[in-house]
C-alpha cells in the first residue's frame, strides 16, 4: 500500500511491507458519465495533481478514466477532465457557457495543451484570472487558483491579473487587479502567446525536466550516504545531492539520492552490495506494485532516468536549474552531478554559455 512498514530481519530498520496490499478495482466496460442538459456549467472540480491521481483514486479508476477521455493528456491534472468535458459541450452547442475555479497550474504546458486544443473559431475565453490567492477561512488553507469562463464563439475577453496582494488581520487577502481586454490565449494572456512559438533547434537536448525517482528508498540523509557509498562526496559517487523545486525556491533540505544509472542488476549486486540491499529492501516492494512495466523491470533505476539528456551533462561545467512550477522564475547554478528531481527543469550549459547563465541568475 506504499505506507505500511515492517522490521527488516537483518538490519532491524523499517522497510516497506510487501504483504500490505490494497484492493485493485477493474472497471468493466467503463463509459464517460453523461452530464444533464443545462445552459450553464459552474464548478470547482477536485484539485488532484497528475502525479497523485493514481495514489488518490487507484490504478483501475485512472486506467478507466484515461480510456474514455482520449482528448486529455495523461500528464494533465485531474481538474482538466472537467474543463475539457465542459469545453466540448460548449463547442457542440449543448451548453451556452461554463465557468470553473481551478488550480493555477492551468497555464503549465501539460494542462495548457487541453486549452490549446479547444480554443479557436468555435470557442473562446470571455473571462480569466490566471493566478489568484484563495484562503479557506474554515481550515486556513492557502492556495493559488485560476478562473476561466468559456463561450461558444470567437470573442474578446476580460483578463484580470493580480498586481498586488495585502493580507488582512482576519486572514483574508485584498488584491489589486489590472484589466486587459482582447483575445485570451491558452496561456491566459492577451496578445502574443509564447506557447505557440517554435522551438529553437540549436537548444535541442540542452533542457530537460529533472529525474523522476518513483521510490522513497532512493532518498537518504548524509549519515546514511556515508555508510552506503565509500565514494560519497568524491567524483564517481553513486549518492549525490538531491535538489527539488522547493530547495530552489525556499531553503535546501540537505537530502541526497542514490543514482544507479548505467548499472545492470548483476553489476549493482556485485559492485555495490550495500546499495543493492538498500534499494532491494526499500524500493523493489513499491516498484513491484507499479503498473509501469519499465519501473517493474528496472526497479533499481529511477523511473525516468532521463537517459536522452545525460549526454548533455557529460563534461558540462555549468548547470542551471529552476522550479517546474513557481510564481516567480528563478535560475540557480548547481553542480552538474546534482540529482535534480522531476519538480525542477535542468539546463546543461557549456563554457561558452557561462556568461548567459550568469546573466540569467542576475536577472532572477
Amino acid at each position: 500500500d506504499g505506507k505500511t512498514t515492517k522490521v527488516h530481519p537483518v538490519t532491524g530498520e523499517k522497510v516497506p511491507d510487501e504483504a500490505a496490499q490494497v484492493p485493485e478495482w477493474r472497471y468493466v466496460n467503463p463509459r464517460a458519465a453523461q452530464w444533464p442538459e443545462v445552459d450553464f456549467i459552474v464548478g470547482n472540480p477536485p484539485y488532484i495533481g497528475a502525479r497523485t491521481i493514481r495514489q488518490a483514486l487507484g490504478d483501475g479508476y485512472l486506467k478507466a478514466l484515461r480510456g474514455v477521455t482520449p482528448t486529455v493528456p495523461d500528464n494533465a491534472d485531474f481538474v482538466m477532465y472537467w474543463w475539457d468535458k465542459a469545453a466540448a459541450l460548449v463547442q457542440s452547442g449543448a451548453c451556452r457557457q461554463f465557468g470553473f475555479i481551478t488550480t493555477n497550474s492551468l497555464r503549465q504546458s501539460f494542462n495548457q495543451a487541453v486549452l490549446s486544443a479547444r480554443l479557436g473559431d468555435d470557442m473562446a475565453l470571455t473571462f480569466a484570472i490566471p493566478d489568484h490567492p484563495w484562503v479557506d477561512a474554515a481550515d486556513g488553507a492557502a492556495v493559488r487558483i485560476a478562473m476561466t469562463v468559456g463561450v461558444k464563439k470567437s470573442a474578446s475577453g476580460d483578463l484580470l491579473e493580480v498586481m498586488d496582494e495585502t493580507s488582512q488581520d482576519d486572514g483574508e487577502v485584498t488584491v489589486a487587479l489590472r484589466l486587459t481586454t482582447g483575445t485570451i490565449t491558452a496561456g491566459l494572456r492577451v496578445g502574443i502567446d509564447p506557447s505557440q512559438a517554435h522551438s529553437l533547434q540549436a537548444n535541442a537536448g540542452l533542457c530537460c525536466v529533472g529525474y523522476q525517482l518513483t521510490g522513497k528508498g532512493f532518498v537518504v540523509d548524509a549519515d546514511q550516504a556515508k555508510k552506503l557509498d565509500p565514494f560519497f562526496g568524491l567524483p564517481g559517487a553513486r549518492i549525490r545531492q538531491l535538489i527539488s523545486g522547493r530547495d530552489l525556491t525556499k531553503s535546501p533540505r540537505g537530502s541526497f539520492a542514490i543514482d544507479l544509472f548505467g548499472l545492470t542488476e548483476t553489476a549493482l549486486r556485485d559492485q555495490h552490495p550495500a546499495l543493492y540491499q538498500w534499494i532491494f529492501d526499500r524500493v523493489k516492494p513499491e516498484r513491484d506494485q507499479n503498473q509501469d512495466s519499465a519501473s517493474n523491470t528496472n526497479w533499481w533505476l529511477f523511473a525516468r532516468p532521463r537517459a536522452e539528456f545525460r549526454p548533455a551533462l557529460k563534461d558540462c561545467d555549468l548547470v542551471c536549474a529552476t522550479s517546474l512550477t513557481a510564481k516567480h522564475r528563478t535560475f540557480i547554478k548547481v553542480a552538474a552531478s546534482s540529482i535534480c528531481d522531476s519538480t525542477t527543469v535542468m539546463f546543461a550549459l557549456g563554457s561558452g554559455a557561462r556568461a548567459i547563465a550568469s546573466k540569467l541568475t542576475e536577472l532572477s
